[in-house]
């Protein structure tokens, strides 16, 4: 599909409603015997009401489709949408070769993508996929930061390039494939901690956290842009976004309890604990656009919305109804 005047990079990286969707491409999202291809008229549809973002996560623990293969798929058939990970782990590839698929992807939306990176949690959400990788879990943080750099190193370099870092080191990298954004897309980086939130100010164009308390948000991001400040950077060119799990419903109760049963399938954790790690907004309309609103007060400008549903048209309800709720958003 052509695309028309209203894409590309004017409309890049966080315009428009702020408003994304994390599309349901885990296997416990789509319900028993839906077709999985049924993901790019979803995400399409997203794009009509008005989501100005679509995004996907990554792993290898539950089954999926791979999050750069959906973003290839959805380059080409969607206009104006930001398409975006969240977050991608970069160690599960090989470093060049992500460099080059991320690149391409750049290319075939015409400049859309925005990339957030994370380095994987302790536990069972994090370290055994560093196994699977035969990587090791030490200084994956000093990983992660040596692969962004060496991305925008090759996206950028006019010809062969060498890179020596303490944790990667390339020698003679043939010209890598240049992304349709000048320096390559923006890259956000999720997580919290106080090193991560020292790190997205020197190092990053974003940010995508989920904490479960607008005000731990607020202090977060003012973390963020000091870090920034004090590396010379501009803090208002740092893009202040938000991850959410939300689930609107008939009334509070009823809503908890669909959430329970979601976080149970998805990551084996009952709501109350995962209440605790994320932020998490469920109820009627106007109580979940009140919550949204808090985040939005305390700073975030993009929101990513998860829809804690467990099949397809469960997830399309839930996508309407929070695509009517985020006009009443400021």
């Amino acid at each position: 599909m052509q695309n028309d005047t209203e894409t590309g990079p004017a409309n890049h990286p966080a315009t428009g409603r702020g408003l994304g969707v994390l599309l349901p491409t885990g296997s416990a999202q789509w319900g028993q015997g839906a077709d999985p291809r049924e993901l790019v008229p979803f995400a399409l549809r997203a794009e009509q009401l008005g989501y100005d973002a679509l995004f996907v996560n990554d792993s290898l623990l539950t089954p999926r489709i791979e999050a750069l293969t959906m973003l290839a798929a959805l380059a080409p058939v969607t206009r104006r949408a930001t398409l975006g990970t969240g977050a991608l782990l970069p160690f599960l590839r090989r470093p060049v070769q992500a460099a080059q698929a991320l690149a391409s992807i750049d290319l075939l939306s015409g400049g859309r993508l925005a990339v957030t990176v994370g380095a994987g949690f302790p536990g069972r959400f994090g370290q055994p996929l560093y196994t699977l990788s035969e990587l090791p879990w030490e200084r994956r943080f000093k990983r992660l930061d040596e692969t962004v750099a060496l991305w925008r190193q090759l996206w950028t370099a006019d010809g062969p390039t060498s890179f020596h870092g303490e944790v990667l080191r390339f020698d003679d990298v043939p010209p890598s494939t240049r992304p349709f954004t000048p320096g390559g897309p923006p890259i956000w980086l999720g997580g919290a901690t106080p090193a991560a939130l020292a790190r997205a100010g020197r190092l990053y164009d974003g940010w995508l956290p989920y904490p479960p308390d607008p005000a731990d948000y607020r202090t977060g991001l003012t973390a963020v842009q000091e870090a920034a400040t004090a590396a010379g950077r501009d803090a208002g060119s740092i893009a202040p976004a938000l991850f959410v799990s939300v689930l609107v419903a008939a009334d509070e109760a009823s809503g908890r309890r669909a959430m329970d049963v979601y976080a149970r399938a998805n990551y084996g954790l009952g709501l109350e604990d995962l209440e605790q790690i994320q932020a998490v907004v469920i109820g009627p309309a106007d109580r979940v656009t009140a919550r949204l609103q808090q985040y939005r007060d305390a700073g975030a400008r993009r929101l990513v919305v998860r829809l804690g549903a467990l099949d397809l048209p469960a997830q399309y309800e839930q996508l309407e109804l929070v695509a009517d709720l985020a006009s009443d958003l400021h």
